[in-house]
């Protein structure tokens, strides 16, 4: 059977991936655990959230279904947050004589979590419908990402990539962690580009050792179980109670939404979408870098590089009005969180000059209020400033936040997403 979980985790402790883990180990009681567990990241911009609004599916062969459902829904019982008013589980079992049967349905749902806004009472309706064992606590929010983890199981065609999670042990949990910074220096030397997000060197910051207070010691993410594996086993840390690979979307751009018209945007979504630089960057309080594009209908949207992304400011505020971009990243308060932008063209930048002397070439100096440039050394003069286009210090290409800013779905730069257009990774 698939067994999908979501959410039993809130901002005080615990973790679904770690829940998950518990599981891999207990259910072997039972049968066995077949092919990697899941790690599903659905829609970003959804606001129950806890941290990364993940959702978990594993596979067990077991000749005891009932035993394996009734352990698994004590386990969520014992370890979710159940005390915090925002944990609500959800757990659903889809045995094998029904994979044919739930398979499309489960699909079409996982992907509409990962893109859109569902509610719990589509997810409680699906259930019913597709007559199904599951089991919610509290309002069943965690119903949502547990079907979309078993449509994910059973229809595994889509983009991948794999994250090696490390587990602290129980009596940690909570106070700081003790990872030794230079040995994820090193790991992060010996196997980029095969992983990436390990370190942000531009802003000297480690990016795989989370600081919530949840029993994660540190993930690594890359493009094989061989490469995150390399890479974690060269991690010098305190203890670790437990790890798990997991084949998960992260890193892929599945939440993304192509789209032509600025005025079909909606709240909660992720989109790319092109348009012309409207509105010259400004920065606003916060140091947020905001400016406009508008398509080719005429309709605008602002876009925000929000002070976390750091040096990514310094090249958004190099843009300017004609500017042709691609924007990618996630809508709220009518305002487009950049993840990525492509560079498309660039318009021409002039400034106002006094102008040249035509016998010596150097720049006339003002000759008074109202008379002119004059220069002092050969006496010509002229009437007027000229208006001189200057450098854009500015290339049409690729660019990406850094990965302390990085989105778990976004798809780094290093992962050769884009033909014909050159690429500036954050690295």
């Amino acid at each position: 059977m698939i067994i999908g979980i979501d959410d039993t985790d809130s901002k005080d402790g615990m973790c679904t991936t770690y829940l998950c883990a518990v599981l891999i180990d207990e259910l072997q009681e039972y049968g066995s655990i077949t092919g990697l567990p899941l790690l599903m990241r659905l829609n970003p911009t959804i606001p129950y959230k806890t941290r990364g609004n993940a959702s978990v599916a594993i596979q067990v062969e077991t000749d005891r279904p009932q035993k394996v459902m009734d352990h698994v829904i004590s386990r969520i019982g014992s370890l979710a947050e159940m005390d915090s008013e925002t944990t609500n589980p959800g757990v659903v079992f889809i045995p094998d004589k029904d994979y044919e049967r739930t398979k499309h349905s489960l699909g079409e749902y996982f992907r509409r979590a990962v893109t859109g806004v569902l509610s719990i009472d589509s997810a409680k309706e699906l259930v019913l419908e597709l007559d199904i064992p599951s089991k919610s606590f509290k309002n069943g929010r965690g119903l949502i990402g547990a079907l979309a983890a078993c449509g994910a199981m059973q229809n595994c065609g889509w983009d991948h990539t794999y994250e090696y999670i490390a587990y602290r042990e129980q009596n940690v949990w909570g106070s700081p962690r003790l990872v030794d910074k230079t040995s994820i220096h090193k790991a992060d030397m010996e196997t980029y580009p095969d992983t990436w997000d390990t370190v942000d060197h531009a802003n000297d910051l480690i990016v795989c050792v989370p600081h919530s207070p949840d029993p994660v010691l540190f993930g690594i993410r890359g493009k094989s179980v061989e490469d995150v594996t390399h890479a974690a086993v060269l991690i010098e840390s305190e203890p670790i109670e437990r790890y798990v690979v997991y084949r998960t979307n992260q890193g892929t751009d599945m939440h993304l939404i192509p789209l032509t018209n600025i005025s079909d945007i909606r709240e909660m979504h992720s989109y790319i979408i092109e348009g012309t630089v409207s509105r010259t960057p400004v920065t606003i309080r916060g140091g947020h870098v905001i400016f406009a594009i508008r398509d080719d209908k005429g309709d605008e949207i602002d876009c925000a590089a929000y002070e976390p992304t750091k040096n990514f400011r310094i090249l958004v505020r190099k843009l300017i009005a004609g500017d042709r971009v691609v924007v990618y990243g996630s809508v709220g308060g009518n305002t487009l969180n950049i993840e990525k932008i492509q560079i498309k063209s660039l318009a021409a930048k002039s400034e106002t000059k006094n102008p040249v002397c035509p016998s010596c070439e150097k720049r006339m100096k003002s000759a008074g209020s109202g008379q002119g440039y004059r220069c002092k050394k050969c006496r010509t003069t002229a009437d007027s400033t000229v208006l001189i286009e200057v450098d854009r210090d500015l290339d049409v290409g690729l660019y990406e936040v850094p990965p302390s800013a990085r989105r778990h779905l976004a798809k780094p730069l290093v992962r050769g997403d884009m033909q014909d257009c050159a690429v500036f990774s954050s690295r």
